[in-house]
């Protein structure tokens, strides 16, 4: 849990700093658009001694961080968006303290018109995670840059509003990065026995559409696919992002986000994530 405190507490400082830097934005014309949101929930479950029904007290907790950078000016666009995330779970009788969330992503592209909704566009992407991962006998299989992802390429942008656009982009270069400690005894996310990274050339569509379906519920779609030409073009990555905020007042919303990955260069199954609660909520 302490771990969850550090980031919640560097934050709160990178709100101050960017609610500041949004007072100036308010009362000056800028191409700058920024905003986003930080959310704190926590859960916890307790039961006494004497309670017959079963069940194991508990404590989690996670913050989330969404955060939008937006640059408009005659035929330029620039779209940032940062996502961060990391969540606990402590039961009781349990020695160590189980993840429940980790993640770092930075989506970035910048356009510069070309006709109507089109744009000639160049993508950036880079994901991550916080803290180590392990699996179910104890055994670490990942940590901070490990893996780390990195996409860049040229592409074409369609972008009718900041909430609804596509980049396509037909030579996105793809690299994966690990720590050789994964990759001593054999492959490990793509990457071969002995090395640290690996190249990959294909094609990436990236997609965003958010949207309101009633007054204070906001969905939110992040789609990502990718396609290796130097290595089975067939085998499609995909990873999509839904997230959903019911707001209830100005400071407590209920979350839902949904996760699922697809990249057999990881494991030959679908991914899930999904993540249910009521948190406290910021916007700046």
């Amino acid at each position: 849990m302490r771990k969850i405190l550090l980031i919640f507490i560097f934050s709160l400082k990178f709100i101050n700093i960017y609610a500041q830097d949004n007072t100036v934005v308010k009362d000056t014309i800028s191409p700058w658009k920024k905003g986003g949101t930080f959310t704190f929930i926590f859960n916890q479950s307790a039961f006494n001694n004497d309670w017959l029904g079963g069940g194991s007290s508990s404590l989690a907790g996670n913050v989330n961080l969404n955060y939008d950078i937006n640059y408009k000016k005659n035929d330029w666009s620039w779209d940032t968006k940062l996502l961060a995330a990391y969540g606990q779970t402590k039961v009781r009788g349990e020695v160590k303290a189980k993840k429940t969330d980790d993640r770092i992503e930075l989506n970035s592209v910048v356009g510069k018109r070309a006709f109507g909704y089109w744009y000639y566009s160049v993508m950036f992407n880079f994901r991550t995670q916080f803290d180590s991962g392990f699996d179910n006998d104890n055994i670490k299989i990942s940590h901070f840059l490990s893996p780390g992802y990195f996409q860049l390429g040229p592409g074409m942008l369609w972008k009718k509003s900041d909430n609804l656009k596509v980049n396509i982009s037909p030579a996105n270069s793809r690299v994966t990065a690990i720590h050789e400690e994964f990759t001593a005894l054999g492959p490990a996310y793509g990457v071969l026995k002995g090395e640290k990274t690996r190249y990959e050339l294909g094609a990436g569509l990236n997609a965003y559409y958010k949207f309101m379906v009633l007054e204070n519920v906001n969905f939110e779609n992040i789609l990502s696919l990718y396609s290796n030409y130097l290595d089975k073009p067939l085998n499609v990555d995909i990873n999509y992002q839904l997230n959903i905020t019911m707001k209830v007042n100005k400071y407590i919303t209920t979350n839902i986000a949904f996760q699922a990955i697809y990249d057999d260069d990881a494991i030959k199954a679908f991914q899930i994530r999904q993540l249910f609660g009521l948190g406290l909520n910021y916007n700046f």
